[in-house]
């Protein structure tokens, strides 16, 4: 017998019922819960479209708050948190949409591949092995996508789950002939000989595999455990196979034009690392580069396997230039790449990693890593200040990256700040002077002077961070929150490496909400109002109490409504406007605040509708905008709340009397280009509540859920508790939709209406000021990061307020382009203007320790796009000549100084300029200067 495709079991041979959408849910979530409990490498996952998830996940009624499986896309919460009363059961499981050619193909094993770029939560989720073969069980379809977990990291060790593995493309040398090889990144070198040998069917003594990066030979590969990701492997790369005799099955290869080479073995072991000397670069520097390293060391290892095919350590052609190399983008690697070009223009970083650091090199830090990235990190410095115009593969820094932080492991895009971030903190850590940090106890500030403070607390800093990254990228600043309730002042000093400013963006955005009478005094109306399209919900909240005239004793609450039901409430004054989209629609009701008691009632609204789905169990659906009104009663009865639902309801009773003044489209116009006192408004909320109180409510009135499934009848003598929320839902008839205009519930406008353009507002640009004047301005703490007040003893939401104290040598600005609401990521492209000479920071700074403040742009990086598929590039000005370039991946070009200001600039790289004196000091140290 053949099990349908609807989702039918077979239980010994007999066909049977499908589980409900309940014991499915339960099902799910027990398989889900004993997964995470039992996590190791090598779990099976499987990879669900996302498309067809959410329609199961809406089936068995998940909410978007239980994140069953794991991330869930901005465009989840709908269909997941605000389902109608009962959805359809999903068909068979669909992948076609994330796979190649998935409306073609056959879904033949070994060959379906996962479209590229493909993001978890918003295309596709994970599932654990059980829940897969639970879901098939019930719904068949497919195809299916296994992947394996893999534990990744060095000190910070993670479960991730590999759903790209890594793609090689095996060209064989006898017959050149190509192949495409499938394995994790954590597979060893043995498996790759293994399934290179068993592919070509060639013995594995007379295999011969090179690591053929771009048709060119880099290192030959030998057996061993060592992983293909350890080796470099790069995803799509090429490798090649040779077949050799056994006399040739030695530890040395042949390059590219067929000259015996001397491989160096690239096991771990320990030894001294020196740095010095080496080939002098095009503008006098030497690249700093002589090793004493016995062949097997670990450092060893980190210089040796840095062999991208560069020529790194030749001197450069006479006549040209150093750093002028482009990075190779290894597959959506730009965001690394605009990030290292900048710092590799550094002036003090290429100072610094051109002589000789080795003594600094920290490899017992824990908080570092055994100094291999600062390693990784300065041989790309050189290669960069040695290689002319020859494009560098940074394959070896990419591999230390994804070792030491997973995060930016694969091949998706990511955040060049972040990058950043890491970069800098990393550096520092492998290059930390202090090789046993001091336990120091922080003292409070205790009104003593700031000067004080500032000096103890970086003096505390210093004793635990000594390296070349605190000497030129750190500066201080005096952080002084305030606690609300008990007026505590705490006072801190603490250092930073950048500083993120927010963009305070002059773009307004025009936004529609529909005003209800939360009391029954007046029909309901929307409102079109101006507001910062980067602002708050206090901002839509004032801007809609002046439009609709809102009365010093009144107040408004705003809430969205999703089919038919209130989905969420936006009570949070500082919830970011951009977590509304223009197509929601959001409602606020006005109430007296004397009049807003304890108890609040939330009133639904039903209509008798033909089932047009087999699986719909009622005959009756939601319909309109919920209306939400308060008892005032201590204790309210079911009569109290009859009382309450007949006038709110009155103003929406057709009466022959009633006179609609600016009615349009079922709504009464906006108001905005009429007074609030105005005679005729007046008469219609006057006309409209004669006479309707005394009318007997004629609707069923039911209690229900907060879900609405489940009801019962409303009895008068009932009393209900006072401070709880209560839900009825009202049963409209055809008579009932006869004596009142529910129109008015049905036809509520979205937020903002596509193709109803509102006038556009100018584009204007931001001055870099003004964004460090907004990072500077006193602001509540968030919700979910409150401080706790030692006074109070209670965690508060304390008034926070940031100053700069001390500058340092480099200073990086971030600008915050990127906007993470609740549901929604979003990218500002506003233009900032920033100087590019003569920045001067001094009225910023609160101590005054005579240092210069003033400032030079020397690096940019840029970010293009949006957030799913945007491009970085870099502007770097060279250190020995006054032009700036483009730095674009591999492509490096001149620009003009006047149009490197552009709307993508992301981050902004400042050096201080020098006094006259600190120059001849300078000079008179080195011989020379670089900054």
């Amino acid at each position: 017998m053949t099990i349908p495709d609807s989702g039918f079991m077979m239980e010994n041979g007999v066909s049977c019922l499908p589980c409900t959408p309940q014991e499915e849910k339960k099902i799910v979530t027990d398989l889900r819960n004993e997964s995470e409990r039992n996590l190791k490498e090598g779990n099976l996952y499987f990879v669900i479209s996302s498309r067809w998830f959410r329609r199961w996940e809406r089936y068995v009624g998940i909410e978007a708050d239980e994140n069953l499986i794991g991330n869930q896309s901005s465009d989840t919460r709908h269909r997941n948190g605000a389902s109608s009363l009962v959805a359809e059961r999903p068909s068979p499981i669909d992948n076609s949409d994330i796979v190649e050619n998935g409306s073609d193909c056959d879904f033949k094993e070994n060959e379906i591949q996962l479209r590229r770029m493909l993001m978890e939560g918003q295309d596709y989720v994970l599932v654990p092995q059980r829940v897969w073969e639970k879901l098939h069980e019930w719904y068949k379809g497919g195809p299916a996508l296994p992947r394996k977990m893999i534990l990744q990291g060095v000190y910070h060790r993670k479960f991730d789950v590999e759903v790209y593995p890594l793609c090689l493309k095996l060209i064989d040398s006898r017959d050149e002939s190509q192949s495409i090889l499938w394995l994790s990144r954590k597979a060893s070198v043995t498996e790759l000989f293994q399934k290179v040998c068993a592919l070509r069917g060639i013995e594995q003594d007379k295999a011969r595999i090179w690591d053929y990066f771009n048709k060119r030979k880099h290192a030959q590969l030998f057996v061993s455990s060592k992983s293909v990701e350890e080796s470099n492997l790069q995803m799509d790369q090429d490798i090649l196979l040779e077949q050799v005799d056994g006399h040739h099955s030695s530890r040395f290869g042949m390059d590219s034009t067929g000259n015996e080479l001397a491989l160096v073995s690239l096991e771990p072991s320990r030894s001294p690392l020196t740095i010095a000397g080496g080939p002098t670069l095009s503008n006098g520097h030497s690249s700093g580069y002589r090793s004493s390293l016995s062949p097997g060391s670990s450092l060893s290892s980190a210089l040796t396997d840095i062999d991208d095919g560069s020529d790194a350590y030749n001197s450069v052609r006479k006549g040209e230039k150093g750093g002028l190399a482009g990075l190779q983008n290894l597959g959506n690697t730009c965001f690394m790449n605009s990030a290292l070009q900048c710092l590799v223009h550094t002036p003090p970083l290429v100072e610094y990693f051109l002589k000789d650091y080795s003594d600094e090199i920290n490899t017992e830090n824990p908080l570092g890593m055994h100094g291999e990235l600062a390693l990784a990190f300065g041989e790309l410095l050189r290669k960069s200040w040695s290689s002319g115009r020859t494009a560098i593969a940074p394959r070896a820094f990419k591999g230390k990256l994804a070792r030491f932080a997973p995060q930016f492991s694969g091949y998706n895009q990511h955040d060049s700040q972040e990058l950043l971030a890491f970069l800098l903190d990393g550096l520092h850590e492998d290059l930390n002077r202090v090789k046993q940090k001091p336990y120091i106890e922080m003292k409070d500030s205790d009104a003593r002077p700031d000067e004080e403070v500032a000096s103890e607390c970086w003096k505390n800093h210093k004793a635990r961070n000594d390296s070349v990254i605190v000497d030129i990228c750190q500066g201080q600043y005096k952080s002084t929150l305030v606690c609300p309730v008990c007026s505590k002042i705490s006072i801190t000093f603490d250092p930073f490496m950048y500083l993120s400013l927010p963009l305070p963006s002059t773009i307004t955005r025009t936004m529609t909400v529909t005003v209800f009478s939360g009391d029954g005094s007046g029909l309901p109306m929307p409102f079109t109002v101006s507001v910062l399209k980067n602002g708050f919900c206090k901002d839509l909240l004032l801007a809609l109490g002046t439009a609709c005239c809102l009365k010093s004793d009144e107040s408004l609450v705003l809430a969205e409504v999703y089919e038919n039901k209130i989905y969420r409430y936006l009570e949070i004054p500082l919830e970011p406007l951009i977590s509304i989209k223009d197509d929601e629609h959001i409602v606020a009701f006005r109430f007296q605040k004397k009049r807003m008691g304890k108890t609040k009632l939330v009133i639904f609204h039903r209509w008798q509708e033909k089932s047009t789905s087999d699986y719909l169990k009622s005959g009756t659906k939601l319909f309109g905008t919920p209306l939400i009104t308060y008892l005032e009663e201590e204790q309210p009865s079911g009569a109290d709340i009859e009382t309450t639902v007949t006038k709110v309801l009155s103003p929406f009773e057709r009466m022959s009397a009633k006179v609609h003044i600016g009615k349009e489209n079922g709504f009464l116009s906006d108001g905005l280009d009429e007074q609030c006192g105005s005679s005729d408004a007046q008469l219609v909320e006057n006309t409209e509540l004669e006479g309707t109180l005394s009318t007997d409510l004629s609707l069923v009135l039911l209690l229900t859920d907060d879900r609405v499934m489940k009801f019962k009848a409303l009895r008068k003598d009932t009393l209900f508790e006072s401070g709880k929320i209560l839900r009825v839902v009202l049963d409209w008839t055809n008579k009932e939709r006869e004596l009142y205009d529910v129109s008015y519930l049905k036809d509520i406008p979205e937020v903002h209406k596509a193709g109803f353009a509102a006038k556009k507002t100018r584009q204007e640009a931001i001055s870099l000021s003004s964004c460090l004047d907004a990072f500077l301005m006193e602001e509540p703490l968030g919700p979910d990061d409150m401080w706790y007040c030692p006074r109070c003893k209670e965690h508060r939401q304390a008034i926070k307020k940031l100053d700069l104290w001390m500058l340092p040598e480099i200073i990086v600005f971030h600008l915050k382009r990127f906007t993470y609401g609740r549901y929604l990521k979003n990218k500002i492209d506003t233009f900032v203007n920033f100087p590019i000479h003569n920045l001067d920071l001094s009225k910023y700074v609160m101590n005054k320790d005579g240092q210069s403040y003033v400032y030079e742009l020397y690096a940019i990086s840029n970010h293009y796009g949006g957030l799913g598929g945007g491009h970085y590039t870099a502007y770097a000005k060279l250190i020995d000549e006054n032009r700036w370039y483009h730095f674009d991946d591999s492509h490096v070009s001149p620009v003009n100084e006047s149009d490197i200001k552009t709307s993508a600039a992301y981050l902004l790289f400042y050096k201080r300029v020098k006094t006259e004196s600190q120059v001849e000091a300078g000079e008179a140290s080195h011989g020379h200067s670089i900054s």
